[in-house]
């Protein structure tokens, strides 16, 4: 198989990232965004994923974590695009409902080269520790359009930290399903021949 792996760095007035990504991995993650629900996140993301990950961010949470959240998902947006090479071979399509306690998140995805979001539900709470709820629909909006994905997120429930926490394993196992590399394809699933 080869090798799908990403470096890639990001650095603006406000943040500095580094992501490391391995879709072939284990779920092992070291992440440090200087937030800390985001960071549980992330590691929950490459746990369900199994995919290899690393973040750090040095962002302007002096101001608020808007900057490093939306850099952090454009930058993994970044890495797996890049991972992802031509895309050959991939299973492309992929979705999963994961349920967290009383809250269950619908997570459809087309790694199809033409990002697009839509996302369904509203977040019980207002924020999370240090991570304002809806930042988790901004995370989700920024890495489909960072990777190149059609993305449609549906989420509910009466605790945000499950409604979030359920968003993102559903996005780390419909992601885990769609890169899959399906053997009896040899090319790229699309009758335009690339994606």
């Amino acid at each position: 198989m080869t090798d799908r792996t990403a470096a890639v760095a990001r650095e603006t007035a406000e943040t500095d990232v580094e992501v490391t990504l391995d879709l072939d991995g284990d779920g092992d993650s070291t992440v440090d965004t200087g937030v800390g629900f985001l960071d549980h996140m992330l590691d929950s993301f490459a746990t369900h994923g199994l995919f290899d990950l690393t973040v750090t961010c040095d962002g302007d949470l002096e101001v608020d974590e808007h900057h490093t959240v939306e850099d952090v998902a454009i930058t993994l947006g970044e890495a797996l695009e890049e991972a992802l090479g031509d895309k050959r071979g991939i299973v492309r399509f992929a979705d999963r409902r994961v349920p967290l306690d009383e809250a269950v998140a619908s997570v459809v995805v087309d790694v199809s080269g033409r990002p697009y979001f839509e996302f369904e539900g509203e977040f019980s709470q207002g924020r999370v520790g240090g991570l304002t709820s809806t930042m988790a629909e901004h995370f989700c909006r920024s890495l489909a359009h960072n990777a190149g994905l059609t993305l449609h997120v549906e989420v509910s429930g009466e605790n945000a930290h499950h409604e979030i926490e359920a968003l993102f394993k559903g996005l780390a196992r419909s992601l885990d399903d769609a890169t899959r590399i399906d053997e009896r394809r040899g090319d790229v699933a699309s009758t335009k021949g690339e994606l």
